[in-house]
């Protein structure tokens, strides 16, 4: 492997290691790295597992349900093979593309206000934009320290089980507790930093960080919308890393059929996922966190159960 090659894939490595830990993805015990990795290596994915990956990613992604937790699970049930990091990176950048044309309105005050903000002019954009930072530092430093000193978060079904359970139980409480009198306009950094905080508890399989993300921003009064808009927002930057640093190791290798694969599991998470924002956004306009909450706590049953007498 060419020098250049082998260090851009160990990069790109780290990083989609890092954000698995941090949103989730990569369903094999496979996350421990211990030097240069060829991301484009593997076997063939077969179309109907590359399918149900995509699905379940773009499904998953945004809802508070944790798409680490069903990924994991895949294997497990279907009995295939680890489709590697390149496709699980294509899905992410697919729910990626998704997130961005929902939220273009708030990406374009963000990316319009920092130019302002960058010439001493500040708006709510720049504002906005300085706490998506803000917000992401904590995970990004505690992901990259769980990666690099301690080898990765383990990931198995029953730690699945018990954070779809728990976690789930939180939303509820939230949701049930929280005022709903707040709009992201009226968010300050300290509150922007706690929601942050909170997505350390993602680095646990089967949180979700959008789960708890949206949990701590109801449980400050945050609507339930508006709640799950940051979070969206929180989303983008990690996805966006890895995305840019592994897809420029999949064009360097030159691996026509691997990128074909990607495109269309990447086209499938796309449209999956702007289908699943625009239901759930239209959902939680109108009313609570609840269904998911049923679905955590009866998948989460359902899969301790499994487990234990399995």
């Amino acid at each position: 492997m060419p020098r250049r090659h082998g260090s851009i894939a160990w990069l790109a490595g780290e990083m989609v290691t890092i954000r698995n830990n941090i949103v989730g993805g990569v369903p094999a015990a496979n996350l421990i790295l211990s030097g240069p990795r060829d991301l484009t290596a593997g076997v063939r994915v077969p179309i109907e597992h590359l399918i149900l990956v995509a699905v379940i990613q773009g499904i998953t992604e945004f809802l508070p349900i944790s798409s680490s937790g069903h990924l994991i699970l895949v294997p497990a049930v279907t009995g295939e093979a680890d489709q590697g990091q390149v496709i699980d990176v294509a899905v992410h950048v697919g729910t990626l593309v998704a997130v961005c044309l929902y939220l273009w309105r708030d990406i374009g005050r963000m990316l319009a206000g920092t130019v302002r903000g960058l010439r001493g002019r500040r708006d709510p954009g720049f504002r906005l934009a300085l706490q998506i930072i803000l917000a992401t530092i904590p995970i990004v430093a505690a992901g990259y320290a769980l990666t690099r000193y301690f080898g990765g978060m383990p990931r198995s079904a029953e730690i699945v089980a018990w954070a779809t359970l728990g976690f789930g139980v939180l939303l509820w409480v939230a949701d049930r507790t929280g005022m709903t009198i707040r709009r992201i306009e009226h968010m300050g950094y300290g509150e922007a930093l706690v929601i942050g905080l909170s997505q350390v508890l993602a680095l646990i399989p089967g949180t979700s960080r959008s789960g708890i993300t949206m949990t701590a921003a109801r449980m400050l009064g945050y609507e339930r919308a508006e709640a799950a808009r940051f979070s969206m927002l929180l989303s983008i930057p990690t996805i966006l890393a890895a995305g840019l640093l592994t897809g420029l190791d999949l064009y360097e290798s030159g691996d026509v059929q691997l990128s074909l694969d990607a495109l269309i599991a990447g086209g499938l998470a796309f449209a999956t996922a702007l289908i699943a924002i625009v239901a759930m956004m239209g959902w939680l306009k109108r009313a609570s966190f609840l269904p998911f909450v049923l679905y955590r706590i009866l998948l989460g049953g359902g899969l301790l159960i499994w487990i234990y007498t399995g």
